[in-house]
């Protein structure tokens, strides 16, 4: 079963049944969607996790057809479930919902949280790394950065066995963050490739 973020690839729709309670009689209802109505497609991926049924379709028609296909086998069975469809958002790289449509409040509060996301910031983050491969922590770091749009200066500051390198980035706050994570993981795979090159014998 695979997760649900993990199923957007190309499918850009998602439908979410919520069944309250039924989560042991999820796999029987999914197995039996395609069967009970074949307008649902080939291409749409059925799943569940817990007490939720998920579909996903690269269309709108399709994740509705399997919306329709989906109620219908619930009232069959005496059931009834909340259905959500989200649309895959890029530029959030999040699913938003579509319908039923978010109360004003809800979207209030989802463009107050896209305006934080949004806003440009700078900021200073320092990385030490070992002269053997500096130069290839910088490049990625700097491929990095142009991937997520921000502008990054560097500045190094040589030691004996190592440098101090200074990442400057400016642009939204939430790819800010991204970069920063990124440093992070970045910074130890290259910690653990200088060890292996001065351990490795000649």
């Amino acid at each position: 079963m695979a997760a649900a973020d993990d199923m957007q690839t190309d499918k850009d729709w998602r439908l979410q049944v919520v069944l309250a309670g039924e989560g042991g009689r999820l796999r029987d209802l999914t197995a039996r969607v395609r069967d009970a109505e074949p307008s649902v497609g080939e291409d749409v991926v059925i799943t569940h996790d817990g007490d939720l049924m998920y579909a996903y379709a690269a269309g709108e028609g399709a994740i509705r057809a399997a919306r329709a296909a989906i109620e219908s086998l619930l009232g069959q069975e005496g059931l009834s479930g909340e259905a959500r469809i989200a649309r895959w958002d890029d530029e959030h790289e999040e699913w938003r919902q579509v319908d039923p449509p978010l109360s004003a409040a809800a979207q209030d509060a989802l463009a107050r949280e896209d305006a934080v996301d949004g806003a440009s910031e700078t900021r200073t983050l320092v990385a030490t790394a070992g002269r053997l491969v500096r130069g290839d922590f910088e490049q990625s770091m700097s491929a990095w950065a142009r991937k997520l749009g921000l502008e990054c200066e560097i500045v190094e500051h040589p030691h004996l066995l190592t440098t101090q390198i200074a990442f400057t980035v400016t642009g939204a706050k939430d790819r800010v963050e991204e970069f920063a994570a990124g440093l992070k993981a970045e910074g130890w795979t290259y910690v653990r490739t200088e060890t292996g090159v001065m351990l490795n014998p000649l």
